[in-house]
């Protein structure tokens, strides 16, 4: 099927952006990566009169350390971020940008335009609240700082006004001895995820954890911040009791729905193991150990 008409408007700056979406109103689109509005207009389940292209602005795909953060522009592709600095030093960054979809997604999609999607099933939001990311926008009315977890509302809702734009990704260094790692189960590389489980650990020693960040993907219509599980690791030695008991809360704290991907129940068994498996990864890489990671197909 083909989409329906448009008018197609490519942007020279985020600012020129900005002010066509504003002058354009709500029949108008932004176009990033396009590997999720694209099938959407071409099923017409998305019909927007007007398409702002942003994939011609320069400046925007970059990946650098700078004043104790790693800033991302919104265009960068997930394929960069795989091979990118930041991934070497952040491990949880590669196991997400490596598991994402397809190498023709990876090579297209940006960090950006996932986020601003706010898909349930997407890879990107669990990971960045796991680290504590904030995102800069702009709009008309100049830049503004959000959250992760301020920024994403609802399905497919975000806290962006009509004229914002994603403009980069900041995420603090972690402390020492921090690891983390992000897992998904999927029928197959291409499809969304049935449940996704991200896992940040921060330790005191070699064993006793300082901060813990659990948080679930594909389980609900946001990303859910395993909160009870963090209470039963922080200040514990992390053994095997309390990776299980933490599992335990990640399985009870999803929301998960029946559909093709699998019953909730079988979502929540995923979760429980998805959750353990990413806690001993991450475990592992807090003391230093390198560890290989890949996500679970069916």
């Amino acid at each position: 099927m083909y989409p329906r008409p448009f008018r197609y408007h490519r942007a020279p700056s985020l600012q020129q952006a900005s002010a066509m979406l504003a002058d354009l109103g709500a029949e108008a689109k932004v176009l990033a990566g396009g590997q999720s509005l694209i099938p959407l207009m071409k099923l017409r389940f998305s019909s927007p009169a007007h398409l702002v292209d942003i994939g011609f602005i320069p400046s925007l795909s970059y990946s650098k350390r700078e004043n104790g953060s790693w800033r991302i522009g919104a265009m960068t592709r997930h394929a960069q971020l795989e091979s990118a600095d930041i991934a070497a030093a952040i491990p949880i960054v590669h196991d997400c940008a490596a598991g994402i979809a397809d190498v023709q997604v990876r090579n297209l999609g940006t960090i950006g335009g996932s986020l601003a999607e706010a898909d349930p099933t997407g890879d990107w939001a669990p990971v960045l609240l796991a680290l504590g990311a904030s995102t800069v926008v702009t709009g008309r009315g100049g830049e503004r700082t959000i959250a992760i977890a301020d920024l994403i509302r609802d399905a497919f809702t975000t806290s962006l006004a009509a004229d914002e734009l994603i403009k980069e990704v900041v995420i603090q260094v972690p402390p020492p001895s921090s690891g983390g790692a992000y897992l998904a189960f999927k029928r197959c590389a291409a499809v969304y995820a049935s449940a996704s489980v991200a896992a940040q650990l921060t330790l005191r020693d070699k064993s006793t954890c300082a901060q813990a960040k659990i948080v679930l993907g594909a389980v609900g219509l946001t990303p859910i911040v395993v909160k009870q599980a963090e209470t039963i690791l922080k200040g514990k030695e992390i053994r095997e009791k309390e990776i299980e008991q933490a599992a335990d809360a990640a399985a009870a704290a999803a929301d998960p729905e029946d559909d093709m991907r699998g019953t909730a129940d079988y979502k929540r068994q995923l979760v429980r193991a998805l959750t353990r498996e990413a806690l001993q990864a991450a475990l592992h890489r807090c003391r230093g150990e390198r560890v290989e990671l890949s996500h679970h197909y069916a």
